[in-house]
Protein backbone atom coordinates (compact mmCIF):
# COMPACT_ATOMS: atom_id res chain seq x y z
CA UNK A 1 0.00 0.00 0.00
CA UNK A 2 1.36 3.35 -0.98
CA UNK A 3 0.73 6.54 1.02
CA UNK A 4 -0.27 9.65 -0.88
CA UNK A 5 -0.04 13.16 0.47
CA UNK A 6 -2.13 15.99 -0.92
CA UNK A 7 -1.29 19.59 -0.17
CA UNK A 8 -3.44 22.59 -0.84
CA UNK A 9 -6.55 20.53 -1.58
CA UNK A 10 -9.95 22.14 -1.19
CA UNK A 11 -12.83 20.92 0.95
CA UNK A 12 -14.58 19.60 -2.18
CA UNK A 13 -11.57 17.42 -3.05
CA UNK A 14 -11.09 15.98 0.41
CA UNK A 15 -13.24 14.11 2.86
CA UNK A 16 -12.91 16.84 5.49
CA UNK A 17 -15.87 17.12 7.80
CA UNK A 18 -15.56 20.88 8.28
CA UNK A 19 -16.16 23.02 5.21
CA UNK A 20 -15.34 26.34 6.83
CA UNK A 21 -16.17 28.70 9.65
CA UNK A 22 -19.77 29.88 9.72
CA UNK A 23 -19.57 32.20 12.71
CA UNK A 24 -19.82 32.30 16.49
CA UNK A 25 -23.04 31.80 18.46
CA UNK A 26 -23.72 33.72 21.66
CA UNK A 27 -26.65 32.95 23.93
CA UNK A 28 -28.54 36.12 24.89
CA UNK A 29 -31.62 36.84 26.99
CA UNK A 30 -33.00 39.72 24.89
CA UNK A 31 -32.43 39.81 21.13
CA UNK A 32 -33.36 43.46 20.64
CA UNK A 33 -31.04 44.58 23.47
CA UNK A 34 -28.18 42.45 22.08
CA UNK A 35 -28.65 43.80 18.55
CA UNK A 36 -28.67 47.38 19.87
CA UNK A 37 -25.44 46.71 21.78
CA UNK A 38 -23.51 45.15 18.88
CA UNK A 39 -24.74 47.58 16.22
CA UNK A 40 -24.83 50.72 18.34
CA UNK A 41 -21.64 50.38 20.39
CA UNK A 42 -19.38 48.16 18.28
CA UNK A 43 -20.37 48.97 14.70
CA UNK A 44 -21.72 45.56 13.64
CA UNK A 45 -24.21 45.41 10.75
CA UNK A 46 -27.61 43.80 11.30
CA UNK A 47 -27.96 40.94 8.80
CA UNK A 48 -31.27 39.48 9.99
CA UNK A 49 -33.49 39.59 13.02
CA UNK A 50 -36.43 37.49 14.23
CA UNK A 51 -37.12 38.72 17.76
CA UNK A 52 -37.44 37.37 20.33
CA UNK A 53 -35.71 34.26 19.02
CA UNK A 54 -32.75 35.02 16.77
CA UNK A 55 -30.56 37.63 15.10
CA UNK A 56 -27.38 37.67 13.04
CA UNK A 57 -24.93 40.58 13.02
CA UNK A 58 -21.62 40.89 11.21
CA UNK A 59 -18.50 42.96 10.85
CA UNK A 60 -16.02 42.41 8.06
CA UNK A 61 -16.23 38.71 7.23
CA UNK A 62 -17.22 37.69 10.77
CA UNK A 63 -20.76 36.54 11.63
CA UNK A 64 -22.12 36.61 15.18
CA UNK A 65 -25.29 34.62 15.74
CA UNK A 66 -27.42 35.75 18.69
CA UNK A 67 -29.76 33.08 20.06
CA UNK A 68 -32.55 34.02 22.44
CA UNK A 69 -34.19 31.71 24.97
CA UNK A 70 -36.15 28.82 23.46
CA UNK A 71 -34.50 28.85 20.04
CA UNK A 72 -33.04 25.69 18.55
CA UNK A 73 -29.54 27.05 19.24
CA UNK A 74 -30.34 27.59 22.92
CA UNK A 75 -32.24 24.43 23.88
CA UNK A 76 -30.98 22.39 26.85
CA UNK A 77 -28.55 19.56 26.25
CA UNK A 78 -29.78 15.94 26.54
CA UNK A 79 -28.16 15.70 29.98
CA UNK A 80 -30.18 18.71 31.18
CA UNK A 81 -27.44 21.36 31.09
CA UNK A 82 -28.65 24.77 29.96
CA UNK A 83 -26.89 26.83 27.34
CA UNK A 84 -26.32 30.16 29.05
CA UNK A 85 -24.50 33.42 28.34
CA UNK A 86 -21.09 34.11 29.83
CA UNK A 87 -17.99 31.98 30.15
CA UNK A 88 -14.42 32.79 29.15
CA UNK A 89 -14.17 31.84 25.48
CA UNK A 90 -14.62 35.02 23.54
CA UNK A 91 -14.51 36.79 20.22
CA UNK A 92 -11.56 39.10 19.65
CA UNK A 93 -12.28 42.38 17.91
CA UNK A 94 -9.32 44.32 16.55
CA UNK A 95 -9.23 48.02 17.39
CA UNK A 96 -6.79 50.91 17.13
CA UNK A 97 -6.00 53.27 20.00
CA UNK A 98 -7.41 50.89 22.64
CA UNK A 99 -7.19 53.28 25.64
CA UNK A 100 -9.33 55.91 23.89
CA UNK A 101 -11.85 53.28 22.72
CA UNK A 102 -12.16 51.89 26.26
CA UNK A 103 -12.65 55.35 27.74
CA UNK A 104 -15.39 56.18 25.21
CA UNK A 105 -17.21 52.89 25.89
CA UNK A 106 -16.91 53.35 29.67
CA UNK A 107 -18.51 56.79 29.29
CA UNK A 108 -21.58 55.08 27.81
CA UNK A 109 -21.82 52.85 30.90
CA UNK A 110 -20.51 49.59 29.44
CA UNK A 111 -19.02 46.99 31.78
CA UNK A 112 -15.45 45.71 31.50
CA UNK A 113 -14.21 42.58 33.28
CA UNK A 114 -10.65 43.83 33.71
CA UNK A 115 -8.23 46.65 32.97
CA UNK A 116 -6.13 46.86 29.82
CA UNK A 117 -3.46 44.15 29.78
CA UNK A 118 -0.27 44.50 27.74
CA UNK A 119 1.72 41.58 26.35
CA UNK A 120 4.17 40.91 23.56
CA UNK A 121 1.39 40.57 20.99
CA UNK A 122 -0.45 43.73 21.92
CA UNK A 123 -2.99 45.18 24.36
CA UNK A 124 -6.34 43.71 25.30
CA UNK A 125 -9.32 44.17 27.61
CA UNK A 126 -12.51 42.17 28.15
CA UNK A 127 -15.85 43.91 27.63
CA UNK A 128 -19.16 42.23 28.49
CA UNK A 129 -22.26 42.40 26.36
CA UNK A 130 -25.58 42.97 28.20
CA UNK A 131 -25.89 39.21 28.88
CA UNK A 132 -22.36 38.72 30.23
CA UNK A 133 -20.82 37.28 27.05
CA UNK A 134 -17.16 38.32 26.84
CA UNK A 135 -15.73 40.35 23.98
CA UNK A 136 -12.01 41.00 23.80
CA UNK A 137 -11.00 44.33 22.34
CA UNK A 138 -7.50 43.77 21.00
CA UNK A 139 -4.90 46.19 19.65
CA UNK A 140 -2.05 44.24 18.06
CA UNK A 141 1.51 45.39 18.68
CA UNK A 142 2.40 47.52 15.68
CA UNK A 143 6.07 46.83 15.18
CA UNK A 144 8.81 44.44 16.17
CA UNK A 145 10.41 47.23 18.23
CA UNK A 146 7.17 47.64 20.23
CA UNK A 147 7.05 43.89 20.87
CA UNK A 148 10.71 43.88 21.95
CA UNK A 149 10.05 46.87 24.22
CA UNK A 150 7.23 45.04 26.01
CA UNK A 151 9.34 41.88 26.38
CA UNK A 152 12.27 43.90 27.69
CA UNK A 153 10.11 45.66 30.28
CA UNK A 154 8.62 42.33 31.44
CA UNK A 155 12.01 40.59 31.69
CA UNK A 156 14.08 43.49 33.04
CA UNK A 157 11.31 45.21 34.94
CA UNK A 158 12.17 48.56 33.33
Amino acid sequence: MQAHMKTGSSAQESSAIVEGIWGVRYQVKDISRAVAFYTGHLGFKLDMQFPPAFAAVSIGGFKLILSGPGTSGARPMPDGRSQEPGGWNRIMLQVTNLPDRVEALKETGLHFRNDIEVGPGGKQIQLEDPDGNPIELFEPAGTASQILGVLKSKVLGS
